[in-house]
């Protein structure tokens, strides 16, 4: 029996419940087949899909309005309420979790929650009877020295919790004091030089109804006010992935920084044509190009042309495996958070000026209202001619002499852009989209 039918067959029993000897006998579960039917339990309780009662009974949470499994909300103040993961029936909105009982998790735990009471309304309150899976393995805050023991505050206010740290488990091993995005390295000579300090603490002993966190430093991130601390604050905070495996890297190394005739063979070549990217001033990676022509028919030819990064991760490899992982880079003011290695994301990925790129393309032709009136796609090489950014193309677009002589040869392009930017603003107006300023 598959788990998916196992959680139905124990949900359409007497209030979604079973014991595991009632299981054996009602599914013939006998020799070999016993100890699947173990696996499989274990499997469904640990995703929260069932509840073991300590009556020896397992209930299943979709199908009981006593048990649900879902996402703790924490208050500031100390009370939560828990998001459940499907609607559960007769119950509106989220589930109550009051202090006392919020205590036994932290902040977006995964928890199993008994329910207490459903008011007229559908309100519900409930306890925390389990916690499923933990989202904080660790945890960024403010170092303290106190007279009975050390202790981390939490920088986020709903982890209500202060984490003890454990004696000799103060300062951090040399080698995981790493993989800064911004902020300089710290040293500190002594434990007492940490206070006040802003540290990545992780969890040993999660928190219960009784007792307190207990965890250890692994990086000293530096004073609160110190340059380049709050972007550092935000990446641990969200859990954000800043440090890539020896593996992922090894493979991104092995990848060529150039490209051969082999690569380029079968794809459309663009590079006699001035495509250029258009980024932020401070963007490392530039992952599309643009290209405007008007044709004979007074239409519109648009090129878009994006970084072909599938032509270098394939499915499964370690690169692939950690870009599921990241999903999708992560941007500061200063800085960027890639989802992939450097080697691919500011190197052969990035569609810089001079230099052969392969890239997706999509060749549209677009009329004066603004519709497409033909489109295609393929796989192309590229040469774009100038790493432009915003500001410089609208300056040149609004008449500065400098910029407009500098990129003469380019003038063309821009005002068709411009124009064309102008006919997909005023038909995105039309669907009631933003309007958006255009030079």
């Amino acid at each position: 029996m598959s788990d998916a039918a196992l959680l139905e067959h124990i949900g359409k029993l007497p209030h979604a419940r079973a014991s595991f000897k009632q299981l054996v006998r009602e599914l013939n579960a006998h020799g070999d087949a016993r100890e699947t039917l173990e696996d499989a339990l274990d499997r469904l309780t640990d995703r929260g899909d069932l509840v073991e009662l300590k009556s020896g009974h397992f209930v299943a949470t979709q199908s009981s309005r006593e048990y649900v499994a879902g996402r703790l909300n924490l208050h500031r103040d100390g009370y939560g309420f828990v998001i459940p993961d499907k609607p559960v029936p007769g119950i509106q909105g989220d589930i109550y979790i009051p202090r006392d009982s919020a205590r036994k998790a932290m902040h977006a735990d995964r928890v199993v929650v008994h329910i207490l009471r459903i008011e007229h309304d559908g309100r519900a309150d409930g306890e925390i009877l389990r916690v499923l899976r933990r989202a904080h393995p660790s945890v960024v805050g403010e170092f303290r020295v106190g007279r009975h023991g050390n202790f981390v505050i939490p920088h986020d206010e709903r982890l209500h919790q202060w984490i003890e740290i454990a004696d000799g488990m103060e300062m951090p091993a040399a080698a995981e004091n790493r993989d800064r995005v911004g902020a300089a390295s710290v040293k500190v000579e002594s434990v007492e030089d940490l206070d006040g300090m802003i540290v990545n603490v992780e969890i040993l002993e999660f928190p219960t109804d009784h007792e307190a966190a207990v965890g250890r430093v692994i990086e000293i991130l530096g004073r609160p006010d110190d340059f380049g601390v709050d972007v550092e604050i935000m990446i641990r905070k969200h859990h954000i992935p800043n440090h890539f495996p020896a593996h992922v890297i090894e493979q991104a190394q092995s990848i060529p920084a150039i490209i051969v005739a082999d690569e380029i063979a079968g794809r459309r070549d663009f590079r006699d044509l001035d495509v250029v990217t258009i980024d932020g001033a401070t963007a490392r990676d530039f992952d599309d190009a643009v290209w405007v022509n008007r044709l004979g028919n007074g239409n519109y030819e648009l090129h878009v042309h994006i970084a072909d990064v599938s032509h270098y991760v394939k499915p499964g490899t370690p690169i692939d495996e950690e870009a599921r992982l990241r999903g999708t880079s992560v941007y500061f003011p200063d800085r960027a958070v890639p989802m992939l290695p450097l080697e691919l994301s500011t190197e052969i990925c990035s569609l810089k000026p001079g230099v052969d790129r392969l890239v997706l393309s999509a060749l549209m032709e677009i009329d004066h209202r603004g519709d497409v009136v033909s489109q295609e796609f393929t796989r192309g090489v590229i040469r774009s001619v100038e790493r432009m950014t915003y500001t410089d193309v609208h300056a040149l677009l609004e008449g500065d002499v400098e910029l407009r002589t500098r990129y003469a040869p380019l003038l063309t392009r821009f005002d068709l852009m411009r124009e064309l930017a102008l006919i997909l603003n005023k038909r995105r107006v039309k669907r009631g989209a933003i309007d958006f300023d255009m030079p």
